[in-house]
């Protein structure tokens, strides 16, 4: 999984490379979406709180950097599993607020909206071959700009911007979508242990904020 980059600079590999790589991505990132839902619905029943969610939270971003750092061996694959474990598991305070105020549908909406946009997506990346590297800066400007809205909302609480950031974020992870999947089938990232990584971070805040939205258009 060494990145090689070919032919004058370009990331230019076999068709079977990629096609290998960009299977054994959707393969893995299948598994850990199914394995962070039971996780989620273990931590639901368990009815863990607001403080074990959080450490659950931190405990999945250091896995992540550990992931970052064994990508390349083949204990990269349970560190993954690791990682999207405790993340999703960190969700079950979160889904059982909704569920124990009778909103337990938005959660299965959100789970459907955000399934039904990252295939369609990774859809027309895959059948176009399109380039969308171009947009990388502007989704990384557009991260930065959300979080801070984030970060000013938490002082001023004001619902308008919450729903905003909200609807920007999900159009942010869906450009993510885009530009990850492009540079997998375009032979860009050819290790489909980071590659599965971040397509989860996208699909996971994507929910997240579906979900948020979802919540505040129903209240």
């Amino acid at each position: 999984m060494d990145r090689r980059t070919l032919y004058s600079g370009a990331a230019e590999r076999p068709a079977v490379e990629i096609n290998k790589v960009l299977r054994n991505t959707y393969m893995l990132l299948s598994m850990t979406l199914l394995f962070s839902a039971v996780t989620a619905t273990i931590a639901m029943f368990a009815g863990v709180g607001f403080i074990g969610s959080m450490a659950m939270l931190i405990g999945g971003i250091i896995c992540m950097f550990v992931v970052n750092k064994k990508a390349n061996s083949a204990a990269g694959i349970y560190w993954v599993f690791a990682f999207t474990g405790l993340m999703g598991g960190s969700l079950g305070f979160m889904l059982n607020m909704y569920v124990s105020n009778g909103a337990g549908a938005l959660v299965g909406q959100a789970l459907g909206g955000t399934a039904l946009v990252f295939i369609a997506l990774s859809a027309y990346v895959v059948t176009t071959k399109k380039n969308f590297n171009f947009i990388g800066g502007f989704l990384i400007v557009g991260m930065v700009v959300a979080v801070l809205a984030m970060i000013a909302n938490i002082f001023f609480q004001m619902p308008g911007l919450h729903m905003a950031i909200n609807a920007v974020v999900i159009f942010l992870m869906s450009g993510f979508i885009l530009y990850d999947t492009s540079r997998i089938v375009r032979g860009e990232e050819d290790n489909y242990v980071l590659a599965t990584v971040g397509l989860y971070l996208n699909i996971y805040n994507m929910f997240i904020h579906m979900l948020s939205l979802l919540g505040m258009s129903e209240d």
